[in-house]
């Protein structure tokens, strides 16, 4: 049986906070809440949830600075809850990377359908994404969430990473040069350290290679690097 989704209620009035989790339980969600903005972010980031509901007006950090901080980690579906009405503030809301926005006060019915919607929208991508993949061996790349795992583990990369591992990977046994990772994951116009292909190299071995005792990053003396099966 499926387990019911689990949605984190960031909202600081305790009235508006305890009406939503009685609602949201009765229509068979779990809830979770927290009143603190600072609390909450490291709590989205640390924990699972399939949604959260955040209010923008908090103590120690608001839901706009946590929406973009999160935005930087994850992609947990976020819905803005707040009294503020002004077109801009919806706009930096969503620009920030929220999935919807809701302003108090809110229809009970409309809120469900929101939440029910985006969670749904999430779940179907999700899907999506699984359907396009790289495999290689026991590593997994997804691209349309530009994560990896290996042997079932998650694994954490910068951007710059990701992308030379995605560069890697699809052109599998291919020995790539140096020239080529540079001009393609770092651009013809960077000017930076010739030696940041095999810096970033070592980082992937030692993240990957070295972490789960399994060679996928093989050096092709005076050549360049490949990734085989």
């Amino acid at each position: 049986m499926e387990e019911p989704a689990k949605i984190f209620i960031v909202e600081d009035e305790k009235s508006i906070a305890k009406f939503l989790q009685i609602s949201l339980t009765k229509e068979g969600f779990q809830t979770a809440t927290e009143r603190n903005g600072r609390r909450a972010y490291e709590r989205i980031v640390q924990e699972k949830y399939d949604l959260v509901l955040l209010d923008v007006m908090l103590p120690e950090m608001d839901g706009m600075e946590i929406c973009r901080k999160v935005r930087e980690v994850s992609d947990v579906p976020i819905i803005m809850l707040t009294a503020l009405d002004e077109v801009k503030d919806k706009v930096e809301g969503l620009d920030l990377g929220a999935n919807d926005y809701v302003t108090k006060p809110f229809s009970l019915e409309e809120l469900m359908a929101r939440v029910r919607g985006t969670i749904k929208r999430y779940n179907e991508r999700i899907r999506e994404d699984d359907g396009r993949r790289y495999i290689v061996k026991n590593m997994i790349l997804y691209p349309e969430r530009c994560e990896v795992t290996v042997k079932g583990e998650s694994v954490e990369l910068t951007h710059k990473e990701y992308e030379l591992l995605q560069y890697l990977v699809e052109n599998k046994r291919n020995v790539l040069t140096r020239d080529q990772i540079l001009q393609k994951v770092w651009g013809y116009d960077y000017m930076g350290n010739t030696n940041v292909v095999d810096v970033y190299i070592s980082y992937l071995r030692s993240k990957i290679d070295d972490r789960f005792g399994e060679k996928y990053i093989h050096t092709t003396r005076g050549v360049g690097y490949v990734i085989r099966d």
